[in-house]
């Protein structure tokens, strides 16, 4: 699929039926470098994990042992009712229908939000050592300024590197209050306004960001029709295909 080094380096890391942070870093590095969607890439990688994942259960004696149960989702790699190998991002044991609920994910979108005030909370150390602005205070200052601040360009990195969340609960959650903050506020004439233009400056990096955890639900939840019809009337509302 991809050429003979990216393979190989898949193949490698895949190899003992887990993948680390580090071996992410890596693998993404050099899709990035040949060229290669990284959205697609993810897809695929995580595709690829969970077969290696279930060739080596396979390959397991059968056990009657307990499996050791996990309280974070991010950390689970068996399921806590029958042992069976779960995949990353996966909702259901797709052996005995388990469904990992009420598990605390590695991220939510309230994690986002603190660091995203950490990074507003810094505007007044950056208007008064760099901005020429920062006398006039007002929200012509403002419209001048929005999406273009150095607080402005970290909100949006912070948005877009943040991670995709893990469950249902916090996927849904998360695109209930990105909604609003994805969608562009005004008409032709009053959408440059000041109180309209720093909304509308960050409208472009939340779609994206929405975009991606509908994408991901889409390729890992096809067994809950349920949460994946919520999840794609959020896609439809932001006109995501």
């Amino acid at each position: 699929m991809y050429n003979e080094k990216l393979e190989n380096l898949i193949e490698m890391a895949l190899m003992d039926g887990e993948l680390t942070e580090k071996e992410k870093q890596v693998l993404f590095k050099n899709a990035e470098k040949m060229g290669v969607d990284l959205d697609e890439f993810e897809m695929v990688l995580e595709a690829k994990l969970f077969e290696k994942q279930k060739s080596i259960e396979q390959e397991k004696p059968k056990t009657t042992e307990a499996a050791p149960k996990s309280d974070k989702f991010g950390d689970v790699k068996k399921c806590p009712a029958c042992g069976s190998m779960v995949q990353s991002f996966q909702i259901k044991c797709i052996d005995c229908g388990h469904e990992f609920s009420n598990i605390q994910s590695n991220t939510s979108i309230n994690k986002l939000f603190e660091m995203l005030n950490d990074a507003e909370d810094t505007r007044k150390e950056d208007t008064s050592s760099n901005n020429p602005f920062a006398a006039m205070g007002n929200l012509m200052a403002q419209n001048i300024m929005a999406g273009t601040s150095k607080v402005d360009q970290k909100k949006m990195t912070i948005i877009s590197n943040f991670p995709i969340p893990t469950t249902k609960e916090d996927m849904i959650e998360f695109l209930s209050l990105a909604l609003p903050k994805a969608k562009q506020i005004g008409n032709f004439l009053t959408k440059d306004l000041a109180e309209n233009k720093v909304h509308n400056s960050f409208v472009n990096v939340w779609r994206s960001k929405c975009e991606q955890i509908v994408m991901k639900a889409r390729f890992s939840m096809k067994d809950d029709k349920k949460t994946l019809d919520d999840i794609n009337n959020y896609g439809k509302e932001l006109k995501i295909k």
